[in-house]
Protein backbone atom coordinates (compact mmCIF):
# COMPACT_ATOMS: atom_id res chain seq x y z
CA UNK A 1 0.00 0.00 0.00
CA UNK A 2 1.20 3.60 -1.12
CA UNK A 3 1.43 5.68 2.17
CA UNK A 4 1.78 9.91 1.76
CA UNK A 5 3.74 10.88 4.96
CA UNK A 6 3.00 14.16 6.29
CA UNK A 7 5.70 16.12 8.03
CA UNK A 8 4.94 18.57 10.79
CA UNK A 9 6.78 19.79 13.72
CA UNK A 10 9.62 16.43 13.70
CA UNK A 11 6.43 14.08 13.85
CA UNK A 12 5.79 11.87 10.91
CA UNK A 13 2.12 11.12 9.98
CA UNK A 14 0.84 8.58 7.80
CA UNK A 15 -2.03 9.92 5.22
CA UNK A 16 -3.78 7.68 3.04
CA UNK A 17 -4.36 8.99 -0.63
CA UNK A 18 -7.74 9.61 -1.24
CA UNK A 19 -9.70 7.41 -4.14
CA UNK A 20 -11.28 9.29 -5.81
CA UNK A 21 -14.78 7.79 -7.50
CA UNK A 22 -16.26 9.08 -10.51
CA UNK A 23 -19.48 8.36 -12.02
CA UNK A 24 -20.14 6.38 -15.03
CA UNK A 25 -22.04 8.90 -16.83
CA UNK A 26 -19.62 11.30 -15.62
CA UNK A 27 -16.56 9.19 -16.95
CA UNK A 28 -18.40 8.59 -20.38
CA UNK A 29 -18.82 12.47 -20.96
CA UNK A 30 -15.20 13.04 -19.69
CA UNK A 31 -13.76 10.52 -22.03
CA UNK A 32 -16.41 11.87 -25.19
CA UNK A 33 -14.56 15.53 -24.23
CA UNK A 34 -11.30 13.65 -24.72
CA UNK A 35 -9.93 14.32 -21.20
CA UNK A 36 -6.73 12.51 -20.44
CA UNK A 37 -7.62 12.53 -16.30
CA UNK A 38 -10.41 10.05 -17.51
CA UNK A 39 -8.47 8.10 -19.58
CA UNK A 40 -5.99 7.58 -16.50
CA UNK A 41 -8.84 7.22 -14.28
CA UNK A 42 -10.37 4.29 -16.85
CA UNK A 43 -6.91 2.72 -16.84
CA UNK A 44 -6.60 2.87 -12.89
CA UNK A 45 -9.84 1.07 -12.46
CA UNK A 46 -10.40 -1.04 -15.60
CA UNK A 47 -7.06 -2.25 -16.76
CA UNK A 48 -6.33 -5.34 -14.43
CA UNK A 49 -9.92 -6.54 -15.71
CA UNK A 50 -9.23 -6.07 -19.15
CA UNK A 51 -5.48 -7.68 -18.59
CA UNK A 52 -7.31 -10.70 -17.25
CA UNK A 53 -9.93 -10.91 -20.18
CA UNK A 54 -6.83 -10.83 -22.96
CA UNK A 55 -4.68 -12.56 -20.93
CA UNK A 56 -6.96 -15.61 -20.48
CA UNK A 57 -7.32 -15.61 -24.39
CA UNK A 58 -3.32 -15.51 -25.03
CA UNK A 59 -1.67 -16.95 -22.47
CA UNK A 60 1.56 -14.63 -22.88
CA UNK A 61 2.13 -11.79 -20.58
CA UNK A 62 4.41 -10.11 -22.83
CA UNK A 63 2.04 -10.04 -25.84
CA UNK A 64 -1.62 -9.51 -23.41
CA UNK A 65 0.22 -6.35 -22.14
CA UNK A 66 0.85 -5.08 -25.51
CA UNK A 67 -2.77 -5.75 -26.73
CA UNK A 68 -3.98 -4.05 -23.34
CA UNK A 69 -1.89 -0.92 -24.93
CA UNK A 70 -3.78 -1.51 -27.89
CA UNK A 71 -6.74 -1.71 -26.38
CA UNK A 72 -6.87 1.65 -24.33
CA UNK A 73 -5.54 3.18 -27.63
CA UNK A 74 -8.59 2.24 -29.58
CA UNK A 75 -10.57 2.88 -26.92
CA UNK A 76 -9.35 6.59 -26.42
CA UNK A 77 -9.57 6.63 -30.53
CA UNK A 78 -13.46 5.21 -31.04
CA UNK A 79 -14.58 6.48 -27.74
CA UNK A 80 -17.22 8.20 -29.86
CA UNK A 81 -18.44 4.95 -30.83
CA UNK A 82 -19.61 4.01 -27.09
CA UNK A 83 -23.67 4.31 -26.81
CA UNK A 84 -24.85 4.11 -23.26
CA UNK A 85 -28.18 2.79 -24.41
CA UNK A 86 -26.51 -0.37 -25.37
CA UNK A 87 -24.89 -1.62 -22.40
CA UNK A 88 -22.54 -0.65 -19.65
CA UNK A 89 -19.22 0.66 -20.25
CA UNK A 90 -17.20 -2.09 -18.73
CA UNK A 91 -19.45 -4.34 -21.31
CA UNK A 92 -18.34 -2.13 -24.11
CA UNK A 93 -14.62 -2.52 -22.98
CA UNK A 94 -14.61 -5.93 -22.33
CA UNK A 95 -16.31 -6.38 -25.85
CA UNK A 96 -13.36 -4.51 -27.32
CA UNK A 97 -10.66 -5.92 -25.44
CA UNK A 98 -11.79 -9.44 -26.11
CA UNK A 99 -12.21 -8.82 -29.97
CA UNK A 100 -8.63 -7.24 -29.96
CA UNK A 101 -7.22 -10.22 -27.90
CA UNK A 102 -8.91 -12.65 -30.14
CA UNK A 103 -8.03 -10.66 -33.51
CA UNK A 104 -4.06 -11.52 -31.59
CA UNK A 105 -4.62 -15.17 -31.65
CA UNK A 106 -5.21 -15.25 -34.81
CA UNK A 107 -2.29 -13.07 -35.92
CA UNK A 108 0.86 -14.96 -37.64
CA UNK A 109 2.62 -13.50 -35.02
CA UNK A 110 0.71 -15.80 -32.05
CA UNK A 111 0.94 -18.57 -34.73
CA UNK A 112 4.34 -19.11 -35.23
CA UNK A 113 4.95 -18.19 -31.11
CA UNK A 114 2.51 -20.86 -30.45
CA UNK A 115 4.75 -23.31 -32.36
CA UNK A 116 8.32 -22.73 -30.60
CA UNK A 117 6.85 -21.55 -27.15
CA UNK A 118 8.77 -22.63 -24.04
CA UNK A 119 8.07 -23.72 -20.43
CA UNK A 120 9.84 -21.40 -18.93
CA UNK A 121 6.79 -18.63 -18.50
CA UNK A 122 4.78 -21.55 -16.71
CA UNK A 123 4.90 -20.17 -13.04
CA UNK A 124 4.88 -16.84 -14.23
CA UNK A 125 1.46 -17.76 -16.01
CA UNK A 126 -0.26 -18.71 -13.71
CA UNK A 127 0.94 -16.58 -11.03
CA UNK A 128 -0.46 -13.69 -13.89
CA UNK A 129 -3.81 -15.90 -14.23
CA UNK A 130 -4.48 -16.07 -10.42
CA UNK A 131 -4.11 -12.11 -10.23
CA UNK A 132 -6.17 -11.35 -13.15
CA UNK A 133 -8.87 -13.72 -11.59
CA UNK A 134 -9.15 -11.28 -8.16
CA UNK A 135 -9.28 -8.59 -10.30
CA UNK A 136 -12.51 -9.73 -12.10
CA UNK A 137 -13.76 -10.40 -8.85
CA UNK A 138 -12.83 -7.22 -7.21
CA UNK A 139 -15.37 -5.47 -9.66
CA UNK A 140 -18.23 -7.56 -8.62
CA UNK A 141 -18.06 -9.46 -12.39
CA UNK A 142 -18.40 -12.93 -10.49
CA UNK A 143 -21.04 -11.88 -8.19
CA UNK A 144 -23.53 -10.40 -11.06
CA UNK A 145 -22.88 -13.69 -13.36
CA UNK A 146 -23.73 -16.22 -10.22
CA UNK A 147 -27.09 -14.32 -10.20
CA UNK A 148 -27.78 -15.98 -13.98
CA UNK A 149 -29.59 -19.84 -14.66
CA UNK A 150 -26.06 -22.33 -14.58
CA UNK A 151 -26.50 -22.69 -18.36
CA UNK A 152 -26.27 -19.37 -19.19
CA UNK A 153 -23.23 -18.11 -16.79
CA UNK A 154 -22.00 -21.05 -18.19
CA UNK A 155 -22.31 -19.66 -21.99
CA UNK A 156 -21.43 -16.15 -20.38
CA UNK A 157 -17.83 -17.25 -18.78
CA UNK A 158 -16.49 -19.14 -22.03
CA UNK A 159 -17.55 -16.36 -24.26
CA UNK A 160 -16.06 -13.46 -22.28
CA UNK A 161 -13.75 -14.31 -19.66
CA UNK A 162 -12.58 -17.52 -21.36
CA UNK A 163 -12.30 -15.97 -24.93
CA UNK A 164 -14.27 -18.69 -26.96
CA UNK A 165 -15.89 -17.69 -29.91
CA UNK A 166 -19.53 -19.10 -29.81
CA UNK A 167 -18.61 -21.67 -32.43
CA UNK A 168 -15.58 -22.66 -30.44
CA UNK A 169 -17.97 -23.22 -27.30
CA UNK A 170 -20.76 -24.97 -29.09
CA UNK A 171 -18.35 -27.33 -30.64
CA UNK A 172 -16.35 -28.22 -27.74
CA UNK A 173 -18.90 -28.84 -25.42
CA UNK A 174 -21.55 -30.24 -28.12
CA UNK A 175 -23.86 -27.36 -27.45
CA UNK A 176 -25.73 -26.45 -30.46
CA UNK A 177 -25.15 -23.18 -32.08
CA UNK A 178 -28.28 -21.87 -31.76
CA UNK A 179 -28.41 -22.98 -28.02
CA UNK A 180 -25.03 -20.89 -27.00
CA UNK A 181 -26.61 -17.97 -29.17
CA UNK A 182 -30.45 -18.35 -27.13
CA UNK A 183 -28.51 -18.74 -23.92
CA UNK A 184 -26.16 -16.06 -24.43
CA UNK A 185 -28.96 -13.44 -25.54
CA UNK A 186 -31.14 -14.37 -22.83
CA UNK A 187 -28.12 -13.78 -19.70
CA UNK A 188 -27.62 -10.66 -21.61
CA UNK A 189 -31.02 -9.41 -21.21
CA UNK A 190 -31.02 -10.86 -17.75
CA UNK A 191 -28.03 -8.67 -17.03
CA UNK A 192 -29.04 -5.21 -18.62
CA UNK A 193 -31.96 -5.54 -16.17
CA UNK A 194 -29.76 -6.58 -13.00
CA UNK A 195 -27.64 -3.66 -13.76
CA UNK A 196 -30.05 -0.93 -14.54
Amino acid sequence: MCLLFFFFHGNITPIKPVKVYIEEKDLVARLQAKDRSALEYLYDHYSGALYGVIFRILKKEEIAEEVLHDVFLKIWDKFDAYDASKGKLFTWLVNIARNQAIDKTRSKEISKDRKTSDIENVVSRIEKEEYSEQRIEDIGVKEILNDLPEEQRFVVEYLYLKGYTQSELAEEFNIPLGTVKTRLRLAMQQLRTTLK
